[in-house]
């Protein structure tokens, strides 16, 4: 393969190769390699090649492999696969025919030598400096004219500002492969034994998850969780299935999972707030078996309502600060509020109160308040959204509460 030096080799492998047969066709001509100049600047005729365009070469492209194994190690160098789009300009004596005797010569030259060979290449890079190795290229760069309407023309001239339209050709150069040579991929050892693994693509998906208390009902820490479904059980033999929720990974026992149904318990890890909820089906393939990707299904959201844990906080309740316990704990940089709301007045009063986002995780949280008059006060708390539940006694707030002194 070849180097970044490669896309200059091949115009320097083209200039070389067609300057023999132009200068043959019209005394004195010359080869270059320039934009397009503005008008015929008197140095005599000459035929000029530009690099006006490069595009991805598909075939190569959509062949190229993994570079990296699972690991992360080198596999193979990257491939870029690129073709070459040269417009070829001629300027001399229009009266003398000289540019249309050295479109000619140059279209003659690569319908008879369409591939640059690897003395061409040769040759170009040794007049420039170059060492590409395009000429140890297994693919050879080929030569063909591209045909491009009068309303094509028009448009690839009007990119030149200024410069007056002259006899041209058009062709691409392909295919073009660079690697970079900075990069060595580590040699793997033999393969000493092959197993073919063979399974039917079932793609789990879940419908709806909702807690003990049923759908639509608050789902809180410790809480039995349902997930239901379609091709929630992959073959045992060769499939794991996890849950993931929120960023805590749950392996439920093999006897609470079905085809549409997975129950497991909501993890005492898993912080409060919006989290999703994933099925996540590995196989176990390998001697021994290892967890390898496999198939995922779609992500179902749920609600985690932290609950206020009665005595677990000191009793630090004063006209100035309430202290409040709280389950699961909460994570640093999580939003979290307190909310009060009297249990009697006509209308009753209503308070709210944020904290701070904390730095280490905890369950104990004080609130500083302010303008709270005395009184009982049904207590809850919001977590990055999520109010903790109260308690109901006959459809009316029964707790927790608190007394402000």
């Amino acid at each position: 393969m070849s180097n970044y030096q490669a896309i200059a080799a091949v115009t320097a492998a083209l200039q070389q190769m067609l300057l023999p047969p132009v200068k043959a066709a019209v005394t004195g001509a010359n080869v270059d390699f320039k934009r397009p100049p503005a008008k015929d600047d008197g140095k005599g005729p000459f035929v000029n090649i530009y690099l006006y365009q490069v595009t991805p070469n598909a075939a190569f492209r959509n062949d190229d492999l993994p570079t990296r194994r699972s690991d992360g190690s080198l596999a193979h160098r990257p491939l870029t696969a690129l073709v070459l789009h040269y417009l070829i300009t001629f300027y001399g004596k229009e009266e003398q025919l000289e540019p249309q005797l050295m479109l000619g010569a140059v279209a003659n030259q690569l319908q008879l030598q369409p591939a640059l060979s690897p003395n061409n290449i040769q040759t170009g890079e040794s007049t420039f400096g170059l060492k590409s190795g395009l000429a140890d290229q297994i693919e050879r760069v080929r030569f063909t004219p591209t045909a491009l309407s009068l309303e094509e023309f028009s448009k690839l001239w009007s990119a030149f500002f200024q410069v007056e339209y002259s006899l041209s050709v058009v062709y691409q150069a392909s295919v073009v492969l660079i690697e970079p040579t900075d990069q060595t991929p580590l040699e793997a050892l033999p393969v000493q034994t092959r197993k073919l693994y063979v399974s039917t693509f079932a793609q789990p998906t879940i419908t709806q998850v909702y807690g003990k208390a049923g759908i639509g009902q608050p789902v809180v820490p410790g809480d039995t969780l349902t997930i239901q479904g379609t091709d929630l059980l992959g073959d045992l033999a060769t499939v794991t299935t996890t849950v993931q929720i929120g960023n805590v990974t749950v392996t439920p026992t093999p006897t609470s999972i079905t085809q549409t149904r997975i129950v497991l318990t909501v993890p005492a890890t898993v912080k409060a707030g919006v989290l999703g909820v994933q099925v996540i089906q590995q196989l176990q393939l390998g001697k021994p078996p290892q967890p390898h990707p496999g198939y995922d299904s779609n992500v179902a959201a749920i609600v985690l309502q932290p609950v206020v844990v009665p005595g677990a906080a000191p009793s630090a309740v004063t006209a100035a600060q309430v202290a409040v316990g709280i389950t699961p704990m909460v994570q640093p940089g999580q939003r979290i509020a307190l909310l009060l709301n009297q249990t009697s007045g006509n209308p009753p009063a209503a308070f709210v109160f944020t904290l701070q986002p904390l730095t280490v995780a905890s369950g104990n949280l004080t609130f500083p308040i302010t303008g709270v008059p005395a009184g009982v006060y049904f207590i809850r708390v919001k977590v990055d959204g999520a109010e903790s539940p109260l308690t109901l006694n006959a459809g009316a707030a029964s707790g927790p509460t608190v007394t402000i002194p």
